[in-house]
């Protein structure tokens, strides 16, 4: 039977079917990601159990529920609670002043947001790429059952912003049910925000405050966005195997003038790939390449009004006349 010529559109559905089968492998690099993501899990009720408990220190709930009834009796002049996700803390060091230093150089404050978007180096602005990649990271499974690329920022790691990186970033960012601005969030962004809010008291956003808290506790609370950090760490260093491995594929593929050699290539790497199920998916066009398809289909092309009763007819007429 001749040989299968490969040509781009074989090597595409070659490259594909191997590179699922990279991700879905068990390696290393995969299960330290599917660890981090459950560590998360567990940080972030730790991490939060603690955030209420030195917020409702500072802003006890009595006094949030008198000056909600003072907001309901006398009105906006009175609207100073509101639910947030995100706060300073700030701890003072217990050490000696230098010669240089005052009271304010003592204080150590950051920011910690546990929006799903939030950063996890302190950074107050949401919308980075940090925040991007934790949400993407966390929410891997879910966009790709959704046709998506959460890995497009790993694979753009120390790339400029370019249209392909911005057109798949939109669409994850519009999946998860991210907005900016004061429209709010939707979706899943909007229920993982949901079980992190707490009532605090203050006309200003968080930046206005500072939450007292002990250094311990500070500490604690930076374990949790450590553990955000090793999420989108480890989420970067599988996608990383991958692609070394796919760049490697590529050129295989790419050298290879038979169907026959790349899956031959896909058996030595363990994966059973069925030619036949690739030809029949393929292209009308890429028949040519078997004489026995190419002949059905030039024959198919032929006595298109004829009943099939008729061919059958005549075709036991030539029979009878051949032998």
């Amino acid at each position: 039977m001749t040989k299968i010529r490969m040509n781009n559109e074989l090597r595409d559905k070659l490259f594909n079917k191997i590179k699922n089968v990279f991700e879905s492998e068990n390696t290393f690099e995969k299960e330290a990601y599917l660890q981090a993501r459950e560590k998360v899990d567990i940080e972030y009720q730790s991490a939060f159990k603690l955030a209420k408990e030195i917020v409702e220190r500072s802003y006890p709930k009595e006094d949030v529920e008198v000056l909600k009834t003072f907001k309901k009796k006398y009105g906006d002049c009175c609207d100073v609670v509101a639910k947030d996700k995100c706060f300073f803390f700030a701890h003072t060091e217990n050490r000696p002043l230098t010669e240089d230093e005052d009271e304010d150089d003592l204080k150590v404050k950051s920011h910690f947001n546990f929006g799903l978007y939030g950063s996890f180096n302190g950074n107050e602005y949401d919308g980075n790429d940090e925040g991007r990649k934790f949400a993407y990271a966390y929410f891997r499974d879910e966009l790709k059952a959704k046709g998506l690329n959460p890995d497009i920022l790993a694979e753009q790691e120390g790339k400029d912003n370019n249209p392909h990186k911005t057109k798949h970033q939109d669409l994850n960012d519009n999946e998860l049910g991210y907005c900016t601005g004061d429209k709010g969030d939707i979706g899943l962004a909007k229920d993982f925000n949901s079980k992190y809010y707490l009532d605090v008291i203050g006309i200003y956003g968080c930046r206005s405050r500072s939450i007292a808290c002990t250094s311990d506790e500070y500490k604690r609370l930076e374990l949790w966005r450590i553990a955000k950090g090793q999420l989108v760490s480890t989420h970067q260093k599988w996608i990383d195997s991958i692609q070394a491995q796919c760049r490697q594929l590529k050129i295989g593929l790419k050298a290879y003038k038979f169907l026959s050699e790349g899956i031959e290539l896909a058996t030595e790497l363990g994966i059973k790939i069925d030619e036949a199920e690739l030809i029949r998916t393929n292209s009308t066009g890429l028949t040519i390449y078997n004489p026995t398809n190419l002949a059905s289909l030039i024959m198919s092309m032929k006595n298109k009004n004829i009943s099939r009763e008729a061919k059958i007819l005549a075709r036991k007429e030539y029979e009878k006349k051949v032998n």
